[in-house]
């Protein structure tokens, strides 16, 4: 199991905290700060999926005229692990 606290740019969250099993299956993931209602939402949707296919349907969301989103910043967060 893999686990990372990413730090977020560009986002109203501040903190994506997550948890990746062994299969590369999303454990758990979570959001400090940001719209808490849709973060839940997202959280839900994502939890045991494979990373491959939340990057896929996720990688490059725009928040409104900003260059990112928390979507796309979950995204980030999972290269980041991966690379670990």
């Amino acid at each position: 199991m893999k686990k990372m606290t990413y730090t977020t740019s560009g986002t109203c969250s501040k903190i994506i905290t997550l948890e990746v099993d062994d299969n590369n299956k999303i454990i758990n993931v979570s959001f400090l700060g940001g719209c808490h209602g849709n973060l839940q939402g997202i959280c839900s949707l994502v939890k045991g999926m494979d990373v491959g296919e939340v990057k896929k349907r996720l990688n490059g969301i725009r928040c409104g005229n900003k260059l990112t989103s928390c979507p796309d910043q979950l995204c980030r967060a999972i290269e980041q692990l991966e690379e670990k």
